[in-house]
């Protein structure tokens, strides 16, 4: 009994320096107010939770649909800065491709030319920029905005197709940049520390030949801390085929979300965050 147990032990610690995609954000609970993640309702099928890394640092935390290749969530603390990220630039995450120690996102060419993995193996569980050139109509939707980001790094974190859903580019360009820019800003006022959570509702279609999901919905939530103590919350959601954002309260933003998630009780937060 005692090998059996040390085996038990073994397996566990070769699975967990594995990679960075492993059991929920063990490595980046600093995203999430009181270091706790939304509860499991929203995880698809076949997840995988993300502690976006970049240059050694983590920027923000990714729930990642492998089946739906788009993020469920990114969860950040919201740090606006000047400047804007490289668009140029799109990482991808070697985490999702099979048997590699690879824990940092790179540039699909550098997986290819240095790390001698194919565009297929990369391709398999995720999206590669191909995708998001061969759509129209759509544009390619920030969760964790670069705007929302201080340092250099993290706003390069920000553009990694891990954190980037197929959403309707008028809603991208429109109200919903509105609401990153001057609504977060205004709202924001007073906080100490406010942490964010911004979602995609996996929808009914998929774009690029069936390959990526085009969410139904886009979300936000927000947490807003006064020292230690929060004082306020709220939520923004809008459909994803039309220039619209609703302003919610986290308590009215997670009754939607329950809906759309047939019924059962999403929470976004600790409890200690404010609903109404």
């Amino acid at each position: 009994m005692l090998w059996l147990l040390l085996l038990q032990v073994l397996a566990s610690c070769l699975w967990l320096g594995h990679s960075e995609v492993v059991m929920p954000f063990a490595s980046c609970p600093q995203f999430f107010y009181g270091g706790t993640p939304p509860n499991n309702v929203l995880e698809p099928k076949k997840p995988a939770w993300i502690c976006q890394r970049y240059r050694n640092s983590y920027h923000f935390a990714t729930l990642y649909d492998r089946d739906g290749r788009i993020p469920v969530y990114s969860a950040y603390i919201y740090q606006p800065g000047s400047g804007i990220g490289p668009e140029s630039v799109w990482f991808v995450e070697p985490q999702l491709i099979s048997k590699n120690n690879l824990n940092e996102m790179e540039r699909e060419s550098v997986l290819i030319d240095e790390h001698k993995f194919t565009l297929d193996q990369i391709k398999d569980s995720q999206a590669v920029r191909e995708d998001y050139d061969k759509m129209t109509g759509l544009s390619r939707g920030h969760l964790s905005p670069c705007g929302h980001l201080y340092s250099k790094e993290s706003k390069m974190a920000t553009f990694t197709l891990t954190n980037i859903v197929p959403q309707d580019t008028s809603l991208n360009n429109g109200q919903w940049n509105i609401y990153e820019l001057k609504t977060m800003h205004e709202k924001s006022k007073g906080c100490t520390t406010t942490y964010v959570i911004t979602g995609a509702v996996p929808g009914n279609t998929y774009v690029v030949e069936g390959r990526v999901n085009r969410p139904s919905h886009i979300w936000s939530a927000a947490c807003c801390l006064v020292g230690t103590q929060p004082k306020k919350a709220w939520g923004a959601i809008a459909g994803n085929d039309q220039n619209k954002v609703e302003n919610l309260s986290l308590g009215e933003l997670e009754d939607r979300l329950r809906g759309l998630y047939g019924g059962r009780t999403v929470t976004l937060f600790n409890n200690a965050c404010p609903r109404q």
